[in-house]
């Protein structure tokens, strides 16, 4: 089985956390933590970044790693680094790649359809609240 090797950004405002809604492909609709595929060369680091940049045309700070999830989807498996981030002074989010954005309370985390693999996320995020 294939492995896709990607970074999550989880932008915190205050006790508040980015989700945005899916704009394409096979699980359109659902909800995830932005982000992407590391590209060669790069560090996990550094491809949260870029995919902030440009998925949302926003600029990050990024903090410590949350969590490591490792997810069998029927294709392929998921290796996905999950970084905590806040959003740089001035710098505001733009929908290039999402259909939808929102900020979510603690309490909230539950109310949208989460892709499979960032259910796990979620309990990450829960556990360190």
């Amino acid at each position: 089985m294939k492995t896709k090797r990607v970074v999550a950004a989880i932008i915190r405002d205050g006790d508040r956390i980015l989700s945005t809604m899916r704009g394409h492909g096979e699980y359109r609709g659902f909800w995830e933590f932005p982000g992407g595929k590391i590209e060669e060369g790069e560090t996990p680091e550094e491809a949260v970044v870029r995919e902030i940049k440009e998925e949302l045309n926003a600029d990050i700070e990024v903090g410590e790693m949350l969590t490591q999830i490792e997810f069998d989807y029927p294709d392929f498996h998921l290796s996905m680094s999950c970084f905590l981030a806040v959003l740089k002074e001035g710098s505001s989010i733009t929908l290039l790649e999402h259909d939808a954005a929102k900020w979510l309370a603690p309490g909230d985390l539950d109310s949208v359809g989460w892709l499979p693999a960032d259910e796990d996320v979620i309990k990450a995020i829960k556990a360190g609240i």
